[in-house]
């Protein structure tokens, strides 16, 4: 039976629970050392207490999600095409979105979600906040039927909606056969050699929330005699920093392994008519429909290891909302891809970009690229390394230490150098860069929003100067060129922009 989305509806009545259940969830995140301090050192008549405040706490979300589950409805409106929705417990908001101007429709469905049995819907668009433009708690046939509408318009006929949603919630019945698919195996390998500096700013966060909550769990229980610091300050030498180094390096893989299963597990890729539906999740399990229009930058990666074994990482970057959102919110909208082969890598290039990038003439940048890297990164560190060690008799036998830093960062510096190129041919713009993880964003001409080209006085005689190409999704910039060869480029590109009729999106 079709789904009539012209009237209002509401969401499931699960969503109550969810609301209550995220509600508290989020507060035991908030206090939960607080809670193991209260715990230990309060007596029997506060812990009651404290017990009956958090489910008092609960009760009262539970209540407000009542609330907001009456007043929240969502519909169609087949006549303007457009989406509509009212909610509000206290304050009444109502948002009214353009069908046309919807980008991406996502289909989640989180662990407490997965056990209701219910899933959230989002929407984005290009000026308007995405979280406010969420249904928390609908089924699985409304979720997929409703998306269809969204992206396809109400004309689609209804039944071929629901014959999608029932393909896409049964895997087992899809007439579409996922041309990538990644294994439990691949996702270790990625796992083992990709993502470190994401883990690296993990573990350097979690660590000092762990340090910092244990210096107040020992102030709390009065045994705070400086343990952590005296640790600190004598356990350092180059045989604790050797094994130190060896924990760090084993701590930092498992930590990507575990990150990169539970985000891309049953990874998979398939075709729908001329979009991509994209799905993995171990958790929280998140459904993209990708039309390839809407990407803005295609860009894949690899390093050493990963081109041993062969595998390849992409990120597809579709248009976001603007300066509003944050980089983790405009990196949660890419799509991301790992570990495909080659033949993977350009099957969705050749679905993307309609055709695989073809010969290209090549711009390297001057050699003056590196003065200040070299400056910030070397001299400057080691000028202040200098300092100390005239001072500081403890720091000098690390002296080892700091010429492994100089040599490391200089050869960095120079790799970094030789892999900044950009590419450019009559359809693609391909920009290289990276020191480990050598990366290339490409991008179509008529995809570029504006063009902005800068030159330093210092530089105007060596002929040296910068260009960015804006996108809906974000920049690409060539730096250090010769500035002649740049301003061509830029009118060539300008000229591309105003005489294709290609739209961006």
């Amino acid at each position: 039976m079709a789904l009539d989305f012209s009237q209002p509806q509401k969401q499931s009545a699960a969503g109550i629970l969810i609301s209550g259940a995220y509600t508290l969830q989020r507060l035991i995140r908030a206090i939960i050392f607080p809670l193991i301090i209260l715990v230990i050192k309060a007596n029997k008549s506060v812990l009651i207490y404290a017990g009956f405040a958090l489910l008092a706490v609960l009760i009262i979300s539970i209540i407000y999600g009542y609330f907001y589950y009456l007043k929240f409805t969502f519909y169609l409106n087949p006549i303007k095409q457009e989406f509509i929705i009212d909610k509000g417990v206290f304050g009444r908001k109502n948002l009214t979105i353009p069908v046309e101007k919807i980008q991406q429709v996502n289909i989640n469905q989180g662990f407490i979600q997965k056990l209701i049995g219910v899933y959230s819907l989002q929407i984005d668009t290009a000026g308007t906040d995405s979280k406010e433009v969420n249904i928390g708690a609908i089924s699985g046939q409304t979720a997929y039927a409703l998306k269809k509408h969204l992206l396809n318009g109400s004309e689609q006929n209804a039944m071929q909606s629901e014959n999608i949603a029932e393909m896409i919630e049964n895997p087992m019945h899809q007439q579409e056969t996922p041309f990538i698919k990644i294994d439990v195996s691949t996702l270790f390998k990625i796992g083992l050699t990709s993502n470190y500096g994401r883990s690296v700013a993990l573990l350097i966060g979690f660590g000092y929330a762990v340090l910092h909550n244990l210096k107040e769990l020992f102030k709390v229980l009065d045994r705070d005699k400086g343990q952590i610091e005296n640790f600190f300050a004598s356990g350092f030498t180059m045989f604790s920093i050797a094994i130190l180094f060896v924990a760090l390096i084993i701590i930092l893989l498992a930590t990507n392994v575990i990150r990169t299963f539970i985000k891309y597990f049953d990874f998979q890729i398939s075709r729908h008519q001329k979009s991509l539906l994209i799905s993995s999740g171990l958790f929280a399990t998140k459904n993209t429909l990708l039309h390839p229009n809407k990407v803005q930058i295609t860009e894949y990666s690899q390093n050493y290891l990963q081109k041993k074994i062969g595998l390849f990482n992409m990120a597809l970057k579709q248009a976001h909302a603007g300066q509003q959102q944050s980089d983790k919110e405009v990196k949660s909208g890419n799509m991301e891809v790992p570990g495909c082969s080659p033949r993977e890598k350009n099957e969705i290039l050749q679905m993307i970009l309609s055709k695989l990038p073809n010969e290209s003439t090549r711009y390297k940048p001057n050699f003056r690229f590196m003065n200040l890297p070299i400056v910030f990164w070397v001299i400057i560190p080691l000028a202040a390394y200098l300092i100390f060690y005239q001072y500081l008799p403890e720091i000098r036998s690390f002296y080892s230490l700091a010429i492994i830093y100089v040599l490391a960062v200089c050869f960095a510096i120079y790799i970094s150098y030789t892999k900044h190129r950009i590419a450019v041919s009559e359809d693609f713009i391909i920009k290289q860069s990276g020191i480990w993880d050598i990366s290339q964003e490409i991008i179509e001409p008529h995809k570029i929003q504006s063009i902005s080209t800068s030159q330093f006085p210092w530089h105007k005689s060596l002929d040296i100067g910068h260009v960015t190409l804006h996108t809906a999704a974000g920049n690409i910039s060539f730096s250090y060129g010769n500035y002649t060869e740049i301003k061509t480029l830029v009118n060539f590109w300008l000229y591309q922009v105003e005489s294709k009729d290609k739209d961006w999106m």
